[in-house]
């Protein structure tokens, strides 16, 4: 099966999302709400994600995120791609956050 795509445009602001960034990637900024699944962990994790709601994936511009919602559609959930990833939700305007205190970033 191949998961629909959609800009971070036009992710629901209730949507359910699944960032598959590395910790780093993680600390510097994300989306507020996002659970934080890295790609490296989905195998052992994959049961933290609902199978009964869309869910949105995303990385840093795409790729990864692509990967990750190729597998988990293969198993059985409605999942979506963020195509463009958090650049796209950055320059979207999409609100970012992070534990630092320091203005968040893609990194």
């Amino acid at each position: 099966m191949v998961p629909a795509q959609v800009p971070a445009a036009q992710v629901p602001a209730d949507a359910h999302l699944v960032d598959v960034r590395e910790d780093d990637e993680w600390a510097a900024g994300h989306a507020p709400g996002a659970a934080h699944i890295p790609l490296g962990e989905l195998g052992a994790r994959y049961t933290e994600i609902p199978q009964d709601i869309p869910v949105y994936v995303i990385c840093r511009g795409g790729t990864r995120s692509n990967q990750a919602a190729h597998t988990l559609a293969g198993a059985g959930w409605q999942v979506i791609n963020v195509s463009d990833g958090m650049r796209g939700w950055a320059a979207a305007g999409r609100p970012m956050t992070n534990d630092s205190g320091s203005p968040p970033y893609v990194a």
